[in-house]
């Protein structure tokens, strides 16, 4: 029987060798657990927007595959059902920004986790809150039987 820990590893195992659109952001998958994910990206200068800063749009996709493994981490299959965000200060190019993600409540269906997006000064630039469903199967079978 598998720990929790190890059940939230394989599943982050199973995801990433498929997660294109997240290393071709250059995303690196730090950390996994039952409900959590650390994820680090590096904010290269083609992320910038025409203000100088880092697209929002990169703070959220780091943001929201934080969610995903968080989410994914129980081997159920779960997608998002929402997710909302709050920039609070810009990130640059240069900057390594990291999103640490947790479940606030996941119910047999539905889930609400939290990520906080900080730069390599420790100061949080976003925060996230998604909105999970689980759908039907799993990342992999257990071999349990009931």
């Amino acid at each position: 029987m598998l720990t929790p820990q190890q059940v939230a590893r394989r599943c982050a195992d199973i995801l990433w060798p498929e997660d294109h659109a997240s290393q071709g952001m250059g995303m690196e998958l730090v950390e996994v657990g039952p409900g959590t994910a650390t994820l680090r990206m590096s904010v290269r200068p083609d992320m910038s927007n025409c203000h100088g800063t880092c697209h929002g749009g990169y703070i959220f996709a780091l943001a929201d595959t934080a969610f995903a493994y968080a989410c994914n981490s129980w081997n159920q299959r779960a997608v998002a059902a929402g997710a909302d965000i709050d920039y609070l200060a810009p990130a640059h190019a240069g900057d390594t920004l990291t999103a640490r993600g947790r479940a606030v409540e996941q119910g047999d269906r539905r889930g609400i986790y939290d990520i906080a997006v900080s730069n390599q000064d420790g100061q949080v630039i976003a925060v996230f809150r998604g909105r999970s469903a689980r759908i039907k199967g799993q990342l992999f079978d257990t071999g349990e039987t009931s």
